[in-house]
């Protein structure tokens, strides 16, 4: 991977870590609404702690990749980015573009059932 590509994939992770943070704050306020906004009737209460319950796995999970996100920024200047870490083999670049921090190529992630 040449110094270029690493450069754009910084600039993607950035940008990248910069929507997830912001779409987690939006996240966060939907499961913890302000003092006042809950419901009085109980059907109205059923229902918000079902879809408090989707929120708190897209927290959940939104916090898990931002965690990825922010470690594949970390050694992006590394010999080790864009290698797959069962194989060794470089990652396509296509698949970088839309998950930048894979650590495995498409086909050790299906061997591993990933």
């Amino acid at each position: 991977m040449t110094a270029e590509q690493k450069q754009q994939f910084k600039q993607i992770i950035e940008e990248q870590i910069q929507t997830l943070s912001s779409e987690i704050e939006e996240i966060r306020a939907a499961i913890y609404p302000t003092k006042g906004e809950g419901t009085s009737d109980k059907v109205a209460h059923i229902s918000f702690k079902q879809e408090q319950s989707i929120h708190f796995q897209r927290y959940e999970e939104a916090t898990k990749r931002l965690n990825r996100l922010k470690q594949a920024y970390l050694k992006i200047d590394t010999p080790e980015y864009g290698i797959c870490k069962e194989c060794e083999e470089d990652i396509p670049i296509e698949r970088l573009k839309l998950v930048p921090e894979s650590l495995y190529c498409v086909a050790c992630m299906n061997e591993l059932g990933l």
